[in-house]
């Protein structure tokens, strides 16, 4: 089984949005997909770390979830989360996100040995999800062993997607890439930060949050060999992601804020708990650089 061809360049990473009462913001959650198709990208995954999937109830998951899909209609590839903090749990998310009409499902499957881990790939797997993108998620490590990743690529037909979000995250895309001579689909999230270079290094797909008509006017620079152009846009975006990815809590409220100053989303309203920013100007400049960036590569002044 070979990766979604389709799934090539900006994959957004959905916030979640909420109400001022604290309930889920379907209208919001709309016009965000919209906003996003609007730009082009090529896919979503709903809802992840930065869509606080861990402070939704299970109706909610499941709301957004199927909010996403009801608005994309078809246009792009929807991703679901399988992530929980059981295996149980994961494999009941697979199955539902499947039910639902998902094209294929992320999980992240804690490691602690070979065996374990690919045990539960199997089981996700013959869950028969179209797709499986396995996160090879670590803050501060090197996540998953090679030789693992490769044999399960060899054993498991269904494990066509790997999100790679380790430290140094650029040699790895390139192990992983001539290890499986390109044919496993091999994703930069968090990494973003180093987005040049991962697609120097061959990587097929970038998962960032929001700012959708600035990424996607980058990666459609590159990949039409506009290699100047696309290093000027990539300097100019990166001291606010050097900004919002100190860490995923800041980087939820940046980002909520932002589609909220955009007028994406009704609020701001977070349920990770961040303490807020200790730099208040830098945290406007920060919000008032990616409004700009965003008006100026909007599709229809290119």
């Amino acid at each position: 089984m070979n990766f979604p061809e389709d799934l090539r360049g900006i994959v957004t990473v959905l916030n979640t949005p909420f109400t001022g009462e604290n309930t889920l913001d379907v209208p919001g959650l709309e016009r965000n997909v919209a906003y996003a198709l609007d730009s082009g990208v090529a896919g979503f995954l709903v809802p992840a770390l930065a869509g606080e999937v861990g402070y939704l109830a299970d109706n909610e998951r499941e709301a957004a979830v199927a909010t996403v899909l009801k608005t994309v209609q078809g246009a792009a590839p929807v991703i679901g989360c399988a992530s929980a903090d059981t295996p149980e749990a994961r494999l009941r998310w697979t199955r539902r996100l499947t039910e639902l009409g998902c094209a294929g499902v992320m999980v992240s499957i804690p490691y602690t040995s070979d065996e374990p881990y690919a045990l539960e790939a199997r089981q996700l797997a013959d869950a028969e999800p179209g797709f499986l993108m396995l996160q090879d998620w670590s803050e501060g490590g090197s996540g998953l062993p090679l030789p693992l990743i490769v044999r399960l690529f060899e054993e498991i037909p269904r494990f066509t997607c790997l999100k790679i979000e380790v430290d140094h995250s650029g040699p790895k895309y390139t192990q992983v890439l001539e290890a499986t001579e390109g044919k496993l689909h091999v994703s930069g999230g968090w990494a973003v930060t180093e987005m040049i270079d991962g697609l120097d290094r061959g990587v097929h797909a970038f998962l960032p949050t929001a700012m959708h008509h600035t990424y996607t006017r980058l990666y459609s620079l590159y990949k039409d060999c506009r290699y100047v152009a696309a290093n000027a846009l990539f300097r100019r975006l990166k001291p606010i992601l050097d900004y919002s990815n100190q860490n995923l809590a800041c980087s939820i409220h940046f980002f909520k804020h932002l589609l909220h100053a955009q007028g994406v989303y009704a609020t701001p309203r977070t349920r990770h708990p961040f303490s807020g920013p200790t730099d208040e100007k830098r945290f406007a400049d920060m919000i008032s650089l990616a409004q700009l960036l965003e008006f100026e590569n909007h599709p229809g002044r290119h």
